[in-house]
């Protein structure tokens, strides 16, 4: 993931899918919006994760049924279509391991898209994804072209304003330094005391970075903190030795590590850290329009693939296992307006 990343951005989640067994495919890697999607069905009963992933997961197979008794509290208009439209807003560019394309290079694969995949397939419909631009997959939402937006959006106080939450997965940052360091973060600032960490500019986890600075400045230690252009660079300098660390979203700080693991380059997570900072654990959702109805059955069809094992197993292919949480919960606070 690049290194610069915008404030809104890390608001989806950086501050983030396999269903009735579907797959989208005729979804461009990059230009405009995705208006329509074709699809390829799995076996009936079935929903694959992890499918084209381009080693980025483990591919599973996982059985999953409609339950009747979620299904039946669907918003009756949803229902009667048949299919559940889920929203992806991943262009222009690619962000794995939460939404990229596939090695076919046409299939939308993430770990996004498998959970809303698999989340309709306990609800009884059809998935169809809509890839889109950030801003593009809200309005959809807003004007019910999409039913839920899958697409590691945090939940914030402001978001509640117009939209409803069935959380799913924690919001976590995250520290990733070479293999061979012994370094842990170990939740206190303090321990960054002496050390030099790169950070993207403009985004929550440089704004908790450099609080952290000026507590260390207060006690009279030091906390350099580095910028670069792209994540490139960043791996650059933390391979050459020019950074102790760098600090960023603990998705795509996962899947990095896990894409160098037996390489020469190979790095590992040292500690991760709430995206809604000391006092909140930052939560991701799926997102729907307030009062759409739909947060209920979407929490209770998550609630549902924890209880039964298929939420762990999606996690764990998609190497994030950490982030899990005990239950899905509609609504649950929010980063706060201040920092939201």
């Amino acid at each position: 993931m690049p290194t610069r990343i915008p404030r809104r951005a890390l608001l989806r989640g950086i501050t983030a899918a396999t269903a009735a067994a579907v797959l989208t495919t005729g979804l461009a890697a990059c230009g405009g919006d995705s208006d329509a999607a074709t699809t390829t069905t799995d076996a009936a009963g079935t929903v694959t994760v992890g499918r084209l992933s381009n080693g980025a997961a483990r591919q599973t197979t996982l059985k999953v049924q409609e339950v009747k008794s979620i299904s039946d509290r669907l918003p009756d208009a949803v229902r009667r279509s048949g299919k559940l439209v889920i929203g992806s807003g991943t262009l222009p560019s690619d962000n794995p391991p939460l939404g990229f394309v596939g090695s076919d290079q046409k299939t939308l694969t993430g770990a996004e898209v498998d959970l809303g995949r698999l989340v309709a397939a306990v609800l009884g419909l059809k998935p169809e994804v809509r890839r889109s631009t950030w801003e593009n997959l809200f309005l959809g939402i807003d004007s019910g072209k999409t039913d839920v937006g899958f697409s590691n959006i945090t939940v914030t106080e402001e978001r509640k304003r117009k939209y409803e939450f069935a959380s799913y997965r924690k919001d976590d940052l995250a520290f990733e330094v070479k293999k061979d360091d012994s370094w842990e973060f170990g939740g206190d600032h303090r321990n960054l005391a002496g050390r030099t960490v790169s950070v993207g500019s403009g985004t929550n986890q440089e704004k908790i970075l450099l609080e952290w600075k000026e507590k260390l400045a207060e006690e009279g230690k030091t906390l350099t903190v580095k910028y670069f252009q792209d994540s490139n660079s960043t791996y650059l300098a933390l391979n050459s030795g020019k950074i102790d660390a760098y600090f960023g979203p603990n998705p795509s700080i996962a899947y990095h590590a896990a894409k160098t693991a037996g390489t020469p380059q190979a790095t590992r997570v040292a500690g991760r850290f709430s995206g809604a900072g000391e006092t909140l654990q930052g939560l991701i959702a799926a997102t729907a329009r307030k009062d759409s109805g739909l947060a209920g059955p979407l929490a209770d069809a998550i609630n549902h693939l924890i209880e039964n094992g298929q939420y762990a197993k999606w996690l764990a292919a998609w190497n994030l296992s950490a982030e899990a949480v005990d239950e899905s919960r509609v609504n649950p606070p929010g980063l706060p307006l201040t920092n939201s």
